[in-house]
């Protein structure tokens, strides 16, 4: 090997080797005639630099680590205060896909003649049906008044809550006016399955409209030709007879009322 060969073999050895604050020194000179966006990419990775959200994490590591459950609890509470339904409420998303899904499987099927119910939603509103039950119990009583004044089904109003399917939908009767049958006034339903005692998020619609149907003919409904009352027939009076059915099972527990209490 040559002399000058030699030379630059000792040159580039020394290069590759040079002292780490030369190094600095030299990428501190390039990082300055370098373009914004280069210098900010390089601090990107630059394991010594620090972005405004690890300054913050290290400026607070001490407390976290001392106080890591009362930093958990106001993360969550400032959270669904911000939310309002990360940790109070569930995510608005999951009653409408629920919905959705639910109400196309039922226009699906409704249109076949021996569809038992039918389903719409109350001006465009997906959180509001009108349900139509167009088949009992042939044998009941209910039936055979039915077919006597010419009523092809019975109409009810379903309401979902902002925390469906994790809390029962409102259901009552709107027409016609029924006695007995554990319908209560108003046209509320006295039936287990839509308190939030008797409730569980896999029933579906479906499930509640059966079994509405079987409770209405085992409670030897009739429709009210005179009704008893003179008390409103409305949503309102409807809620208020159902808090009042809630609060009651909820002290007493659930028993089937008698008969002659509707």
């Amino acid at each position: 090997m040559s002399t000058r060969s030699k030379e630059k073999v000792v040159a580039a050895f020394r290069k590759f080797f040079r002292p780490s604050e030369k190094i600095s020194e030299q990428d501190g000179a390039s990082s300055s005639t370098s373009s914004p966006s280069r210098r900010l990419l390089s601090r990107h990775h630059r394991p010594d630099a620090v972005t405004p959200t690890d300054a913050t994490l290290s400026d607070n590591a001490g407390a976290s680590n001392s106080n890591h459950a009362t930093c958990f609890f106001k993360s969550k509470k400032s959270t669904a205060n911000s939310t309002q339904g990360t940790v109070a409420m569930p995510d608005k998303r999951v009653r409408l896909r629920r919905l959705m899904k639910e109400l196309s499987e039922i226009q699906r099927t409704q249109n076949r003649l021996e569809s038992t119910f039918t389903a719409e939603l109350v001006n465009d509103n997906l959180f509001e049906w009108h349900v139509r039950l167009h088949k009992i119990d042939p044998e009941s009583e209910l039936a055979a008044d039915m077919r006597e004044l010419d009523i092809p089904y019975i109409l009810l109003h379903v309401v979902f809550p902002e925390n469906f399917p994790f809390a029962p939908p409102f259901m009552r009767v709107i027409s016609p006016r029924i006695e007995k049958g554990f319908v209560m006034e108003g046209g509320a339903i006295c039936m287990e399955l839509l308190t939030p005692r008797g409730w569980a998020s896999a029933y579906t619609i479906e499930a509640v409209i059966t079994q509405f149907a079987a409770s209405i003919v085992k409670g030897q409904g009739r429709v009210a030709r005179k009704p008893k009352t003179s008390k409103e027939f409305n949503r309102r009076s409807a809620e208020e007879s159902f808090r009042s059915l809630v609060k009651t099972h909820e002290k007493y527990g659930w028993v089937t009322p008698p008969l002659t209490e509707g």
